[in-house]
C-alpha cells in the first residue's frame, strides 16, 4: 500500500513518492544550542523519528541530516555574557541533546552538520542570491533577501502577500506572520558581536539563521530532496525563508513534501517563559520516569494534533507499556513446536498496523492495532495453548512493531545483578523440590517489585 503524507505546501495529504526509489532524503530542524532542548522540541524530534523509523519499516533507505545550529543572536549574547567563545558556550547544550536523544530511543540520522562549519557554503548561497539580483547589500555591509523578487512567496504558509503590512527588513529573523519583510542573509560584524565573527568574501560578519539550513541541507541532499521536517512555528518565517532563497539561488523546486507537527501544550497551556511552564526531559528523569513511558507520550497523539502534556498521561503511558512488555514476556517461554495457529489472526492485525501508519503516520489506529493483537492472542489461549511456531512469530511481528515504536525495551527488561542471582537461587531450588526455600526467594523478590509468574514453559517476572 502507498504511504500518504499531510504536505503542508500542498495544503493536502499526498502520495509520498521518493525522487530517487527506494532511497528518502530528509532534513529535520535540530536545536539551538543556546539551553537545554524541552518537552516540546522533543515532540517533534520523536515526530520525525516515527517518520525515519516508519520509512525504514517499508523497506526505504533513509538519510536524514538534523542540523546544530551553533550561532545566532542569543548564542552571542549569552556567550558574550559569560565571557565564554560560543564553542565553549554551546558544547555542554549539545552534549545534553544528544543525551536525550538517547534517552528517548531517538535512532541516530546521517549528519549532524554545525553551522558554525559551514560558513564557506552559506557565503556561496549569499554570492549567487546577489549575483542573481535576489539580494542586496545595505550601508553596513549586510546583506538582505529581497522578498518582492520573488514571485512564489508565502505559498507554504498559504499567506495572501498582497495583503500583508510591509515591513522595510528584519535584522533578528523574528517577526510576526502579517508582516513581509526583507530577511538578513548575512549580518555585517557590530561591536556588541564582540569576537563572533567570520572574515569573508561578503566582509566581516556572520550568517543569518535562514541561510544556514539551505546551505547545509544542499549540501548533503543536494538541491531538491524529498522531505523537509519541523515544528509548525518553522513554517513562518523560517521555512517560507528558506524555499524563497533556496529556488531563487537554484531555479529548482528545493523539497518536495513538508511535514510539521504541532504544539505542545502543558496543562492546557502553550509553553512560555512568561507563564514559567517550560519542562525539560532532564527535569522528568530525574523524577525516576521511564524514558519509554514519557516517548509513548509523546509518541501517542497524532504529529498534527495539539498535545497537552501531564503528568498523568505518563503515567498511563508507563501502564500502557507495562502491559505490552508483560505481554512479549509472556511469549518468550517456547513451548514445544506445533500447528501455525494463529497467522489470520497475525496477518490482520500487521496490516491494520500498516494500514494505520500509511495514512499520514496515524499513530492512534496503530497502537490500536498493537492492542488488539495483543487482546485476540490472549483471548486465544485462554481457550487452547500456543504452539512454538506461534510464540515465534508473535515474537517476530512484535519486534518488527518495536522497530517503529521503540517502547518495548527499556529498563524495565532486565534485572539488576542481584535480583537475577535470587531467581536463579530460586529456580535452582524448585528444581531440588525445596519448596519453602523457593517460597522464601519469592518473597525477597516481591518486596523488590519483582512479580514471578511459574507457567508450563517456565517462571516469568514482571516489575510491579
Amino acid at each position: 500500500m502507498s504511504i500518504y503524507f499531510y504536505n503542508t505546501l500542498a495544503h493536502r495529504k499526498e502520495e509520498f513518492r521518493p525522487i530517487e526509489p527506494g532511497v528518502v532524503k530528509m532534513y529535520t530542524c535540530g536545536p539551538t544550542v543556546y539551553n537545554y532542548a524541552h518537552i516540546g522540541n522533543y515532540r517533534a524530534f520523536i515526530f520525525e523519528d516515527l517518520l525515519r523509523r516508519y520509512l525504514k519499516f517499508k523497506g526505504l533507505r533513509v538519510i536524514q541530516v538534523m542540523n546544530i545550529t551553533d550561532v545566532d543572536d542569543k548564542i552571542i549574547r549569552d556567550a558574550n555574557r559569560d565571557q565564554v567563545p560560543i564553542g565553549t558556550f554551546t558544547a555542554p547544550y549539545e552534549q545534553a541533546f544528544f543525551a536525550d536523544l538517547a534517552a528517548l530511543g531517538i535512532e541516530p540520522v546521517e549528519h549532524y552538520p554545525r553551522a558554525t562549519t559551514h560558513i564557506p557554503e552559506m557565503v556561496a548561497l549569499v554570492q549567487t542570491l546577489l549575483a542573481k539580483n535576489y539580494a542586496y547589500k545595505t550601508d553596513d555591509g549586510s546583506v538582505y533577501f529581497k522578498v518582492a523578487s520573488f514571485a512564489r512567496y508565502g505559498q507554504l504558509a498559504n499567506l495572501k502577500v498582497a495583503e500583508m503590512q510591509r515591513g522595510e527588513r528584519v535584522a533578528n529573523d523574528q517577526y510576526e506572520k502579517e508582516e513581509l519583510r526583507d530577511f538578513a542573509l548575512w549580518k555585517s560584524w557590530k561591536a556588541e558581536d564582540g569576537p563572533v565573527y567570520w572574515d569573508t568574501e561578503l566582509g566581516r560578519g556572520r550568517p543569518g539563521w535562514h541561510i544556514e539550513c539551505s546551505a547545509m541541507s544542499m549540501k548533503y541532499l543536494g538541491r531538491h530532496f524529498d522531505l523537509h521536517t519541523g515544528g509548525v512555528d518553522n513554517i513562518f518565517p523560517h521555512h517560507e525563508n528558506e524555499i524563497a532563497q533556496s529556488e531563487a539561488a537554484t531555479g529548482e523546486k528545493f523539497v518536495n513534501y513538508w511535514l510539521h507537527c504541532e504544539h505542545l501544550l502543558v496543562d492546557d497551556e502553550k509553553m512560555s517563559k512568561s507563564l514559567g511552564n517550560y519542562i525539560y526531559l532532564r527535569d522528568l528523569l530525574g523524577r525516576n520516569l521511564d524514558p519509554a513511558a514519557i516517548r509513548y507520550t509523546l509518541l501517542s497523539t497524532h504529529y498534527r494534533q495539539k498535545l497537552n502534556f501531564t503528568l498523568a498521561k505518563v503515567a498511563a503511558s508507563a501502564k500502557a507499556i507495562t502491559r505490552l512488555r508483560d505481554f512479549r514476556k509472556s511469549l518468550q517461554a517456547i513451548p514445544p513446536d506445533g500447528a501455525y495457529q494463529i497467522e489470520e489472526l497475525i496477518t490482520k492485525h500487521f496490516m491494520a498496523f500498516t494500514s494505520a501508519l500509511d495514512d499520514d503516520l496515524n499513530i492512534s489506529g496503530a497502537l490500536g492495532a498493537l492492542f488488539s493483537l495483543m487482546h485476540d492472542v490472549n483471548n486465544f489461549r485462554e481457550q487452547k495453548p500456543l504452539s512454538g511456531r506461534d510464540q515465534r512469530e508473535l515474537l517476530a511481528v512484535l519486534t518488527k512493531f518495536d522497530s517503529v515504536l521503540n517502547v518495548l525495551t527499556g529498563r524495565e527488561e532486565t534485572l539488576t545483578a542481584a535480583e537475577q542471582a535470587l531467581l536463579d537461587a530460586r529456580t535452582s531450588a524448585r528444581r531440588e523440590k525445596n519448596w519453602a526455600e523457593a517460597d522464601r526467594l519469592r518473597q525477597e523478590l516481591l518486596q523488590r517489585g519483582i512479580i514471578l509468574e511459574d507457567t508450563p514453559q517456565g517462571t516469568v517476572w514482571k516489575r510491579k
